[in-house]
């Protein structure tokens, strides 16, 4: 089965085939990913947004790290046998940042489960990209106990692809052999065996992001940098594999 998450020019329909992404928070109020001086622009069936960031948070990292994020509506199952893939095309450009720092500001495709906390991401960079394996303490999301690490994030940085052009992305999860498989333009660029949690959904996320820790006094992400996001459709694949 194959499907495409796009319909771009939907973007302003919030809720229709994407919504603004964010979290509710204990105190009732949402936070929401959204740079209120971002352009938004849709051309060619692809996604442009050119962001000045402004936006953080003082005192939980996930509020502080996504600047303007859009989540799909739909959400896609993770079968129980086979593979689920995932491709698309990022660039990212940008202005202002710290050079050769790519988390001073890049392009994200996130693929984030509510149900567990895990999340499969690219981040695409101005020289630089970077594939991510994770569970999050995601604000309002219940993450099942473990014996082992219960929250992580491991980034593996490489800069062999195309700077501040359009690369070929691909993840491809196996929910029944624990494993994902990461390719950059054709290449598999990383695979991760006996992934220790069952991914059930995912929500696919659109973002421009900064990952910088939160210092004592606060949020030190923003600082006048400037990323421009552009983001094909996401093609979306299941192959099913029969029970033996």
């Amino acid at each position: 089965m194959e499907k495409i998450y796009g319909d771009f020019h939907t973007i302003l329909d919030e809720g229709k085939v994407w919504k603004m992404g964010g979290f509710k928070l204990p105190d009732g109020s949402f936070w929401e990913y959204r740079e209120p001086d971002a352009t938004v622009i849709v051309r060619n069936g692809m996604l442009y947004v050119r962001a000045p960031l402004s936006r953080g948070h003082d005192r939980i990292q996930i509020l502080d790290n996504a600047k303007h994020m859009y989540y799909s509506v739909e959400e896609v199952e993770a079968p129980e046998r086979g593979e689920l893939t995932f491709e698309f095309q990022l660039r990212c450009r940008t202005q202002g940042t710290a050079p050769g720092d790519l988390y001073d500001g890049y392009v994200s495709l996130n693929l984030l489960d509510f149900t567990t906390g895990a999340a499969l991401d690219f981040f695409a960079g101005d020289d630089k990209y970077a594939s991510v394996y994770a569970v999050l303490p995601f604000p309002g999301v219940a993450v099942p106990p473990s014996d082992k690490t219960r929250y992580f994030c491991v980034f593996k940085e490489d800069t062999n692809f195309k700077a501040r052009e359009f690369n070929d992305y691909k993840i491809v999860y196996n929910r029944a052999k624990d494993e994902v498989v990461f390719y950059v333009n054709g290449e598999e660029v990383r695979r991760e065996k006996n992934v220790p949690i069952k991914f059930n959904r995912f929500t696919i996320a659109l973002g421009i992001m900064t990952e910088k820790d939160l210092s004592p006094e606060g949020s030190v992400s923003v600082h006048g940098q400037t990323v421009i996001a552009e983001y094909s459709p996401v093609k979306v694949t299941i192959k099913e594999q029969a029970g033996e």
